[in-house]
């Protein structure tokens, strides 16, 4: 198992350098270059080829072999990165973003986007049932560790690495990581879909594709599983912040902390896994914890409200609000290790050829229920206030668990 894993791990790892790039380090360089925050937040519209994953998907499935598609996009990644190291950076008082190196930004959102549909569309069908908890921990976890690598860890060298630096540094890892897809053993015994599996005409195509056991039971689940954690998630720490704690407080809490939290919460969904256990009741009982985390912050928001309650430094009630985002964090990837376990099981009871849409279309109605509530949950908070809103969001925490009582069994 440890000569799959490894290479999963090496490009789950890059893939997620796209995302960091973008969501952390993007926006402080142009911030830095005096950009307004208007057109720092325009930028993300760079991010629009991930939306259309499923266009591509079919295109994986039909043509050619996922480890060509997998190595091509990576090395062409690295090709992107090596032309934008030989543009200028975005200068103080321009515009926006210089129309050459948006158009390349754009690219690379394009390729990672069909990497990612080549490296889902691998690991369905290179792991086995067995190893779809670790193989999952892999995934979560390194693409973590990836974003954070981008977003973090180059932001921090920025002071001694260049815009041309930076860039060649990110291609040279894209094209290690081509290297790996094309030689890695693991990867080179994959078989080719058999002639038999070729896939269907297109007006059948969306029909096939629901068709599969657990689809529209699974494509629910992950549409609705995160919708409570993601509003909390996004919400409770800014009403932290108007109850006194300092940002910098909730930046190494909500931050670093939580980051950690996470990884160790996908680690310990991983192994539980591969130690049998079966992913019905596991869901259940972190469904469970999490609606009790999220019932214990709705409390302590009531009684701060109510009593008129100091979140003082060294008060009990500061140390257990700041405990509960990690908790809650640590919950989060727990369950989304679990999850993803699920939606690639499912996605191996499809045929061959047509795994990548499968699996594309439940990583997108995943991301869809993630970005939902979590972009909504502050409009919420004005409109209803914050103690009406996160009991709407503990409700919508519990539908899961009463889902969950409708799951086939085949995925379970």
């Amino acid at each position: 198992m440890r000569g799959k894993l490894l290479p999963l791990a090496g490009l789950y790892l890059v893939q997620g350098l796209p995302y960091g790039l973008q969501s952390g380090l993007l926006p402080l360089l142009l911030r830095a270059r005096g950009f307004s925050l208007t057109r720092v937040g325009l930028a993300k519209a760079l991010y629009a080829p991930w939306l259309l994953k499923l266009a591509w998907a079919p295109l994986v499935d039909a043509r050619g072999s996922t480890r060509v598609w997998l190595t091509c996009s990576t090395a062409g990644l690295g090709l992107v990165c090596g032309l934008l190291a030989g543009l200028p950076p975005p200068g103080a008082g321009q515009a926006g973003v210089p129309a050459a190196v948006a158009g390349l930004l754009l690219l690379l959102n394009l390729g990672a986007a069909v990497q990612d549909v080549a490296l889902d569309a691998l690991a369905v069908q290179l792991l086995e049932p067995a190893e779809l908890g670790p193989g999952n921990t892999v995934q979560v976890v390194a693409y973590k560790l990836g974003a954070a690598l981008a977003g973090g860890a180059l932001l921090a060298l920025l002071p001694t690495l260049s815009w041309t630096r930076l860039f060649l540094l990110l291609a040279a890892s894209y094209w290690l990581a081509a290297a790996l897809a094309w030689a890695a053993p693991a990867l080179r015994r994959l078989p080719r879909p058999p002639p038999s599996e070729q896939r269907p005409h297109t007006v059948h195509f969306l029909r096939a594709v629901l068709a599969v056991p657990g689809t529209l039971w699974t494509a629910g689940f992950v549409l609705t599983y995160k919708l409570g954690e993601q509003g909390a998630s996004s919400l409770f720490p800014l009403l932290l912040l108007d109850r006194g704690v300092s940002a910098p407080e909730l930046g190494l809490w909500n931050g670093v902390g939580a980051m950690v939290c996470s990884i160790v919460g996908s680690s310990l969904g991983g192994t539980l896994l591969a130690k049998h256990w079966e992913l019905l009741p596991l869901l259940k009982l972190v469904l469970r914890l999490r609606l009790g985390g999220l019932a214990c912050q709705t409390a302590l928001l009531f009684h701060l409200d109510a009593l008129g309650a100091s979140l003082g430094p060294g008060t009990i009630l500061r140390g257990a609000a700041l405990l509960s985002l990690c908790l809650q964090h640590f919950l989060g990837g727990l369950v989304t290790t679990a999850t993803f376990t699920g939606m690639m099981r499912c996605s191996q009871l499809a045929p061959r050829a047509l795994q990548a849409t499968h699996y594309s279309l439940l990583a997108t109605l995943e991301l869809l229920g993630k970005l939902l509530l979590g972009a909504l949950a502050g409009a919420l908070a004005d409109g209803l206030g914050p103690h009406p809103c996160f009991s709407l969001l503990l409700v919508l925490s519990a539908l899961p668990l009463v889902y969950l009582g409708l799951a086939p069994s085949t995925l379970l």
